[in-house]
Formats: C-alpha cells, sequence, structure tokens
C-alpha cells in the first residue's frame, strides 16, 4: 500500500493542474461569450434603428400614382426663378 500512495499523490496532483486549467478556460469562455453577447446586443440595436429609418423613409415615398417630385431629405424647395430661365438646360452653370 506505500507504493500507492506516492503514486496516488501524484495523480492527485495532476488533478489539481488539470482542474486549475480547466477552470482558467473555461473562464476565458466565459467572458467571451459575454462579450459575443453584448455585440449582439448592439448589433441588434443598430439593426433596429436602421429598420426604423427604412421605414420612414419607405414612408415619405409617393404612391405609384403620384406624379410629385420625390422629397426624401426633407429640404424645402428653393424657388423656382432660377430653374425657369434655363429649363431646357439640365446641367450646372459654369464659370470658365
Amino acid at each position: 500500500m506505500n507504493e500507492k500512495t506516492p503514486h496516488s499523490l501524484n495523480d492527485l496532483s495532476s488533478l489539481v493542474e488539470i482542474t486549475k486549467r480547466l477552470t482558467e478556460k473555461i473562464s476565458a469562455i466565459s467572458k467571451a461569450v459575454e462579450i459575443l453577447h453584448q455585440n449582439r446586443v448592439q448589433l441588434e440595436c443598430k439593426i433596429e434603428d436602421a429598420q426604423k429609418r427604412i421605414q420612414h423613409i419607405l414612408s415619405r415615398l409617393p404612391e405609384q400614382g403620384d406624379s410629385r417630385q420625390l422629397n426624401l431629405l426633407g429640404e424645402t424647395p428653393v424657388a423656382s426663378n432660377a430653374s425657369t430661365s434655363n429649363q431646357d438646360d439640365d446641367h450646372e452653370p459654369t464659370t470658365h
């Protein structure tokens, strides 16, 4: 029985080391899972915000039968005096 005691202590020491390494690995994996969860929550929020922006833009689109000009950016129309003088010219004026 004396022969098994040193061998058993060596096995016990080995098991303690293995358990310690496994505990460290489990801790690292737990931290990684927590970070992944936080990233997922952030991405879900970004996706939800993007969906809201898209829905807002789509709600501003005219119906197919509507022939009015699109104003997706919400800008106020500029006075049409400048555009009436060059109705046939759809290029911007140049200063050469």
